[in-house]
């Protein structure tokens, strides 16, 4: 293989590892998804080849960046639920911190030395309801945005003294579906808003609640910034560019800058679909903010990134699209 545009993407067979994967093969470049199918799908292999394996699988990793000649990796294998984490942390330190270091050990010993992370609006905890900026205070208040926040300080390390050039970037809510309804969003126990909302509409989910109703913002319920995972795709390409144009990386937020609360979201499912989303409320989930909203700002000046179809009505028709056609409407609802 002697493709100088081959991408290995971890977790490419994920809900935003597959966008990626159709993105760069969209933009002329070689994806190769490398995933353990712990809860990627296989069918979303799509747009390159997929070899099956793990983090852990060092000789494996390394096997594969030489024979495909891989130029610069994209790091999405982790496990991300934030209530899961809580309950089980070792689960998401063993995958998401150990599971890195390998994959770093793999790149370094295969000459392979630019990576794009992803990282997480997680690493900011409480933040103030305020658009945050890259350097707000970094408090995580659970197992998950620390353990992203700790990966971030171990590439730093790597770039100093290693001259392992990386960008992380920090998602705030990914959402939505491919437009041409390919690969959305789809998990066995999901947990994301929107998705489990839909999925609540058409009778695969007999109990989705909301959590929290009592939060300090303008509606009781807890705001977060949006972005389309298409949009998401394609600032993982911007960092590729900018990575194989020399540059040493750094750390950028993915959102909007614009917050909406739950209610909102729900509000605008029923607009979109015509029916209201039948729901219980519930206490607050052990490690969720009351406010997440990015200042995107630096994404913009350096990535030369802004998201294009992320405002939320496009966000809830394209997962719309796609759940009704991955999961047919019960006839009992």
């Amino acid at each position: 293989m002697s493709d100088q545009r081959a991408i290995l993407v971890t977790g490419g067979a994920g809900y935003i590892g597959s966008h990626c994967c159709k993105a760069l093969f969209d933009a002329g470049y070689h994806p190769i998804c490398f995933d353990n199918f712990s809860t990627g799908h296989r069918d979303f292999g799509k747009w390159g080849p997929m070899i099956e394996g793990d983090l852990h699988d060092s000789d494996v990793l390394v096997r594969t960046i030489r024979a495909n000649n891989v130029v610069a990796v994209m790091h999405l294998a982790a496990f991300s639920a934030v209530g899961e984490s809580v309950v089980d942390p070792q689960k998401y330190y063993f995958n998401n911190v150990s599971g890195t270091l390998s994959l770093l050990g793999a790149m370094r010993e295969a000459n392979c030395l630019k990576l794009v992370f992803s990282s997480t609006g997680a690493v900011y905890g409480d933040a103030a309801p305020t658009l945050i900026r890259e350097d707000a205070a970094k408090l995580p208040v659970n197992p998950y945005g620390a353990s992203k926040l700790m990966v971030e300080a171990i590439l730093a390390d790597y770039r100093r003294a290693y001259g392992l050039n990386s960008v992380c970037l920090r998602y705030f809510n990914a959402s939505g579906a491919d437009f041409s309804g390919e690969i959305g969003e789809f998990r066995q126990n999901e947990t994301h808003l929107i998705p489990r909302a839909l999925m609540a509409l058409q009778g695969h989910v007999a109990d989705f609640a909301v959590y929290g109703a009592d939060y300090d913002t303008p509606d009781g319920t807890a705001i977060r910034d949006y972005i389309h995972v298409v949009d998401l795709a394609r600032a993982h390409l911007q960092a590729v560019v900018l990575l194989s144009q020399g540059h040493f990386g750094g750390i950028y937020n993915l959102g909007t800058g614009y917050g909406l609360s739950v209610r909102e979201i729900l509000e605008t499912i029923a607009i979109e679909t015509g029916r209201a989303v039948p729901s219980v409320l519930k206490g607050r989930r052990a490690g969720d903010p009351p406010v997440l909203v990015a200042d995107p700002g630096a994404a913009k000046d350096v990535l030369e990134f802004s998201p294009r179809h992320s405002d939320i009505s496009t966000i809830i028709r394209s997962a719309w699209a796609w759940h009704q056609r991955v999961h047919p409407l019960r006839g009992d609802v």
